[in-house]
């Protein structure tokens, strides 16, 4: 009995030993960091915990709250597992409003949409545009429709009328990650804007098409070619509903077709178009036009009792729809989670009651609400402030769930080691799990804000860091 007593006070001397010096090496590392001209005028967040134990092993500024870029993702998406569940699917109902006479529907055909983030999206074939359309025929064909006498009606009314979060800025908005999220969202609501430059600088670039939506009555384009080797450096310029997209900026010189994405100013306009279309090809004739209706006030006076569900079109299940926020940092899928979480908890379908439903849902578990300064579910907003505590605490919750697995493996994997990062103008973080060569395994976060110069340097100076955890 003596032999154990005194094996596992070695074992526990070893193991406090192993914490002071790694919590001394991170430390001069940081004191290192910090005097590098880079992050001469930054500000250095850094958390680390033994989830093994709980043990602490490292703190500096862990209680400030920092920008934290896309590493904000991770909140979101361990309070929509815990609140929405693993296998939750967004439904897009299709809606005969009207009655059904031999093989005429007379009334309109009603899309009505979920919040469903992955509808028309390329990632799955269920998703897919031709899928959706070719469910849509299917579901008329099934009841003998023909003839739609009324409207085409893309119902984009379950949630409120503002697609975009406070806080993002205008040089995000009409570019593909500053897509705003809908009751009908449709292919990510985002294009392609295709562009050929001359070999010399300076000259702006020709606009040969936009895809797969003709938006090229709306592009306002003064994007030229820039210097060899600077790069693609355009932005796209819109807002929802907007009616001009400005095109700024440069892109490399001498490109045949460049492509920059953008985001769609109308998805359920783009959406209810598009299946006008595709229903007529299909023989299906409707004879009045396709239109879009946004918030619950500016709903079309439907015919009261003779609505009923033609079909349903269910989204992919949330782990699988949370793979790529996380993996491939999709914005619009974590301000789709928000605004369903404000839905269900408080029958609001707002990026404001989202957040405030996570914000109690964190407090319940001893998260003071000042350590989630948030105004958006992606971490996009440069206003946004965050803990490292606060990710650490995340990280730690969600490591002990039930669906932790799907959790991890849609963390992406950099420079060996299971993290999700971020990056905005000034901010690069990360936050993660490692399993070190003593067998302990780590939660982190490591949040830089106010950097200067190039971001690839600092990412690899912040990287040599982490690795000192490996």
């Amino acid at each position: 009995m003596k032999w154990i007593f005194l094996f596992l006070y070695f074992q526990l001397a070893c193991l406090t030993s192993d914490g002071q010096n790694l919590r001394a090496t991170l430390g001069h590392a940081l004191d290192n960091l910090e005097k590098d001209e880079q992050f001469a005028h930054a500000l250095t967040g850094m958390y680390v915990m033994d989830i093994g134990n709980g043990n602490i092993i490292f703190e500096r500024n862990a209680q400030v709250g920092l920008a934290p870029a896309s590493c904000q993702k991770i909140i979101t998406s361990a309070t929509a597992f815990a609140l929405l569940g693993i296998n939750f699917h967004f439904a897009t109902l299709i809606i005969a409003d009207g009655v059904l006479k031999e093989d005429k529907l007379q009334g309109n055909l009603i899309i009505r949409g979920s919040g469903d983030p992955s509808l028309g999206s390329w990632r799955w074939p269920s998703t897919t545009q031709n899928s959706i359309f070719s469910k849509v025929q299917t579901a008329l064909q099934i009841k003998r429709i023909k003839t739609i006498s009324g409207l085409l009606i893309a119902d984009d009314s379950k949630y409120l009328l503002q697609p975009v979060p406070d806080g993002w800025i205008w040089q995000d908005m009409g570019n593909y990650y500053g897509a705003g999220s809908w009751s009908l969202n449709w292919h990510e609501n985002q294009y392609d804007l295709h562009l050929r430059s001359a070999s010399e600088a300076g000259v702006v670039t020709t606009v040969l098409n936009t895809s797969p939506f003709d938006l090229t009555r709306l592009i306002k384009n003064s994007i030229s070619s820039g210097m060899r080797g600077t790069g693609d450096n355009g932005y796209l310029y819109a807002a929802p509903f907007s009616e001009t997209i400005f095109a700024t900026g440069t892109i490399p010189p001498g490109e045949k077709d460049f492509v920059i994405s953008g985001s769609l100013p109308n998805p359920p306009a783009q959406l209810s178009n598009d299946l006008h279309r595709f229903l007529l090809k299909s023989n299906i004739r409707i004879l009045g036009d396709p239109i879009e209706i946004h918030a619950k006030e500016t709903a079309v006076q439907k015919n009261e009792g003779t609505l009923f569900i033609i079909d349903s079109i269910l989204s992919p299940a949330f782990d699988s729809l949370n793979y790529w926020f996380l993996k491939k940092s999709v914005n619009l899928y974590g301000e789709a989670f928000v605004k369903e979480i404000g839905y269900q908890k408080k029958h609001e379908g707002s990026t404001v009651a989202g957040l405030s439903t996570i914000k109690e849902f964190w407090l319940t578990r001893g998260m003071p609400q000042a350590e989630l300064n948030i105004l958006d579910g992606s971490g996009l907003s440069p206003a946004n402030k965050v803990t490292c505590h606060a990710l650490v605490t995340v990280m730690n919750f969600a490591s002990h769930q039930t669906w932790f697995n799907s959790f991890y493996n849609a963390l992406p994997e950099q420079n060996g080691v299971k993290m999700k990062d971020g990056y905005i103008n000034g901010v690069r973080s990360y936050t993660g799990f490692v399993k070190s060569k003593s067998g302990s395994t780590y939660c982190f976060a490591f949040v830089v804000n106010n950097f200067d110069g190039s971001p690839a340097r600092v990412r690899e100076k912040m990287w040599k860091v982490i690795d000192l955890l490996k």
